[in-house]
């Protein structure tokens, strides 16, 4: 059974609607020019945006809004790939819970990016520059912009 795209687009839109509603009560931090909704809100209007893209794809795609039996399209993913996707996904969260305070955030989140793009078919050759760049980005967001302490681990002594 396949669900048409526009269904789970409108799905996430309500959800990006009610998170972008309920951030509009969270407390200013005095002194700062944002506060603790900043950054819930910026992913509410994210996913909000992207659901109404995927909403749109599923319009223009023609396909009924349920649709059972096999496609066989060539787009889909294979069906050995999903398993080990989301195998890989729940490894690489306990992955994190258990080594993220002796590696740090850096090593750790590097890794756990490089395994979970392997696993979902992102070409090799990118696989490693677009980790250490996600990464990076990630613990600028958290660790500079909103002041959340992420641990070092082993490059505790390159600590910015």
């Amino acid at each position: 059974m396949r669900v048409n795209d526009a269904v789970i687009g409108a799905v996430l839109l309500v959800l990006s609607l009610a998170v972008v509603w309920h951030v509009r009560s969270f407390p200013t931090i005095p002194g700062q020019p944002y506060g603790a909704a900043l950054y819930p809100f910026l992913i509410g209007c994210g996913l909000g945006i992207c659901s109404l893209l995927l909403i749109a794809k599923g319009f223009r795609s023609g396909i009924p809004i349920v649709e059972t039996g096999q496609r066989g399209d060539a787009d889909d993913a294979p069906s050995g790939h999903r398993p080990v996707a989301f195998v890989t996904t729940l490894l690489a969260l306990l992955f994190y819970l258990l080594f993220a305070e002796r590696l740090g955030f850096l090593v750790s989140s590097t890794l756990m990016l490089i395994a979970l793009f392997l696993a979902y078919g992102v070409r090799r050759v990118m696989v490693v520059p677009l980790a250490v760049i996600a990464t990076l980005v990630i613990h600028y967001g958290f660790y500079k912009l909103l002041k959340v302490p992420l641990p070092w681990g082993l490059l505790e002594s390159f600590a910015w």
